[in-house]
C-alpha cells in the first residue's frame, strides 16, 4: 500500500508539474504565441534538414567517386593494367577507398584493390535513386555504427564508362553527417530564435496588446457599466483590430442608454405606479360623490352627470391598466378545453350594458371548442370588444359588433368586427405599443398592449385585419392543440351559421 500510494504520489506531482509548467500557457496569449512561433520555424527547419542531409551525402560519395576515377586512371599507363605496390596503397589511400572498379565495357575492367580488401557489410546504388530511397539512405548512415564497409555504385563522370564501384569504411561519412546536422540545427536555432522574436514582436504590436486592450476595456466596463469612462476609445485602425473597437464602442454606448433608460423607466414606473394608487383611491371616493351628484333633481347636473361619471371611469381605467400593465410579467397561461361561444356570451355581458344602439352577434358555433386558459381569453376578447363598444357608443349613431371563429389547419381565427368611425391613423403606427398606441382619445394603448402579450404568451398572433370609415376588423389566431403557431393561414371566409 505505502508504495502504491508513493507511486500515485509521484505521479500526481508529476502531473502538477506539467499543469503547473502548462499554466503561463494557458494564461498568456503572447507566450503561447511565442512557443508556437518557435515550434512551428523549428518544424519548417526539420523538413528542410531532411533532404538536406541526404543531398550532403550524395555529394560526398559522389566526391568519393569522382577520386576513385582519377585513381583508377592510372591503371591506363601500364600496359598490363598493374601498378607497383607503393603506387597502388598511395592511390587508394588518396581516394580514402579500399577498392575501385571502373567499367569501360563488357570486356574491359580497371580494378584497383588492396590485397586483401575487408568484407562488405552492405551495398548502395546511386544510379537513378529516388529522392525518398536517398533519405532513408541518409537515415541508415546517420544510425549505423562505426567502421561499416559500404559498397557504393555510381555514374563516372563525364561518361568515362558504364560504371563504378567504390569500397569504403563508412565511418568519416558518418561523422561528416554528424557534423553538418549539427552545424544544421544549431543554425537553424539561431534562425528559429531570432524568426521567432520578430514575429512575436510583430504580432505582439498588431494583435495581442490591441487584443490585451479590448479584453481589459471589456472587463473593466462590466464592472461598471454605468461609468462612461470606461466606454472604449477606438485606435482609428482601419483593420479588423479597428472594427472591433469601434463595434465594440457602439455596443457599450448602446447598454449604457439602454440601462440609463430602464433605469429612468423604473424610477418613472415606481413614481407612477404609487401615483396611480393614491390616484385610483381618490377616484374611486370621487365616482361615490359623483353618484350622488347624479341624484340631484337639476336639468343641468343631469346634462352634465353623464360626461363626469365617463371621465371618471376612463380615469379609473387609466389607473387600472397601468398598474396591470407595469407587473413583471403575465402568469402563464393555464390551458383548458372550453366553448368558446359561452365564454363570448359572458364577455358581451361585461363589455357594454344593454343598449338599442349596439348590436352583438355571436356567430361562433356552439360546438366549436379551444385549448386555451379561459381567463385570459376572457380579457383578451373584453378588451377587444370594449374597446369596439366604446367607440360605437362615442360615435353617438351606435352599430353592431360581430365576432366569428372558426378552425384553419391547427389553429382557430378570432375576428372581432364592428362597424365603428375606425381608427385613426396615429393609433394605427403604434397599435400594440403601450402608451403609443390609445383607439380613443383620453386612452393609454395599455388595453391591446397586453391583449397582444396574452395572445403571444400562448403562441398565437394578433393582426388589424382593417379599420375605415366602414369600421375596424381585428383577428387573432391561437393554436387549437396547445402548442407555438408556426404561422397563421388564411382560412378563407369565415362561416355564416351564427347564433
Amino acid at each position: 500500500m505505502a508504495s502504491m500510494r508513493a507511486t500515485a504520489e509521484k505521479d500526481g506531482g508529476a502531473e502538477g508539474g506539467l499543469a503547473r509548467l502548462a499554466r503561463p500557457l494557458r494564461e498568456s496569449l503572447s507566450r503561447r504565441l511565442l512557443v508556437l512561433t518557435v515550434l512551428f520555424v523549428m518544424l519548417a527547419e526539420v523538413l528542410i534538414f531532411v533532404p538536406s542531409i541526404a543531398n550532403f551525402r550524395l555529394t560526398w560519395l559522389e566526391q568519393r567517386l569522382a577520386a576513385a576515377q582519377i585513381a583508377s586512371l592510372a591503371l591506363e599507363a601500364r600496359p598490363d593494367n598493374m601498378v607497383s605496390p607503393a603506387l597502388r596503397e598511395e592511390l587508394l589511400k588518396n581516394a580514402q577507398v579500399y577498392a575501385v572498379a571502373l567499367h569501360r565495357d563488357e570486356a574491359r575492367r580497371l580494378v584497383l584493390s588492396e590485397e586483401m580488401p575487408p568484407t562488405v557489410d552492405t551495398s548502395f546504388d546511386l544510379r537513378g535513386a529516388m529522392a525518398m530511397t536517398l533519405i532513408m539512405d541518409a537515415f541508415e548512415t546517420l544510425l549505423a555504427g562505426d567502421g561499416r564497409v559500404v559498397l557504393v555504385t555510381g555514374n563516372p563522370r563525364f561518361g568515362a564508362g558504364e560504371s563504378i564501384e567504390i569500397v569504403f569504411d563508412e565511418t568519416p561519412l558518418r561523422y561528416a553527417m554528424l557534423d553538418y546536422g549539427r552545424n544544421i540545427f544549431l543554425l537553424s536555432l539561431v534562425i528559429s530564435i531570432i524568426t521567432a522574436g520578430l514575429v512575436f514582436t510583430a504580432l505582439h504590436f498588431v494583435l495581442v496588446r490591441p487584443m490585451r486592450r479590448i479584453t481589459g476595456n471589456m472587463v473593466a466596463f462590466r464592472q461598471d457599466p454605468e461609468d462612461a469612462r470606461r466606454v472604449m476609445a477606438p485606435s482609428g485602425r482601419a483593420d479588423e483590430i479597428g472594427i472591433a473597437e469601434r463595434e465594440l464602442a457602439l455596443m457599450q454606448k448602446e447598454i449604457r442608454a439602454t440601462l440609463s433608460q430602464k433605469a429612468h423607466l423604473a424610477a418613472l414606473g415606481g413614481a407612477v405606479s404609487k401615483i396611480n394608487h393614491d390616484l385610483r383611491n381618490i377616484l374611486a371616493s370621487a365616482q361615490l360623490m359623483s353618484d350622488r351628484i347624479g341624484a340631484i333633481d337639476d336639468p343641468m347636473v343631469q346634462h352634465l352627470a353623464p360626461r363626469l361619471f365617463a371621465s371618471i371611469d376612463r380615469a379609473i381605467d387609466l389607473c387600472a391598466n397601468t398598474l396591470k400593465f407595469g407587473r413583471a410579467e403575465e402568469a402563464p397561461p393555464r390551458l383548458a378545453r372550453l366553448a368558446l361561444a359561452g365564454l363570448i356570451d359572458e364577455v358581451a355581458e361585461a363589455a357594454w350594458p344593454e343598449s338599442e344602439d349596439i348590436r352583438w352577434h355571436n356567430r361562433v358555433a356552439p360546438d366549436l371548442e379551444i385549448d386555451a386558459d379561459p381567463d385570459h381569453l376572457f380579457r383578451i376578447l373584453l378588451n377587444l370588444t370594449r374597446n369596439a363598444a366604446q367607440a360605437l357608443a362615442e360615435s353617438g349613431k351606435g352599430g353592431e359588433i360581430r365576432i366569428d371563429a372558426h378552425r384553419a389547419g391547427d389553429h382557430v381565427h378570432i375576428d372581432i368586427v364592428d362597424t365603428g368611425p375606425g381608427l385613426p391613423e396615429k393609433a394605427r403606427a403604434h397599435l400594440f405599443e403601450p402608451f403609443s398606441g390609445g383607439v380613443r382619445a383620453g386612452g393609454s394603448g395599455l388595453g391591446l398592449a397586453i391583449v397582444a402579450e396574452l395572445v403571444r404568451a400562448h403562441g398565437g398572433h394578433i393582426e388589424l385585419v382593417d379599420s375605415g370609415p366602414a369600421g375596424t376588423h381585428f383577428r387573432f389566431c391561437m393554436p387549437d392543440t396547445g402548442g407555438a403557431l408556426a404561422a397563421c393561414e388564411e382560412p378563407g371566409e369565415p362561416p355564416s351559421a351564427g347564433r
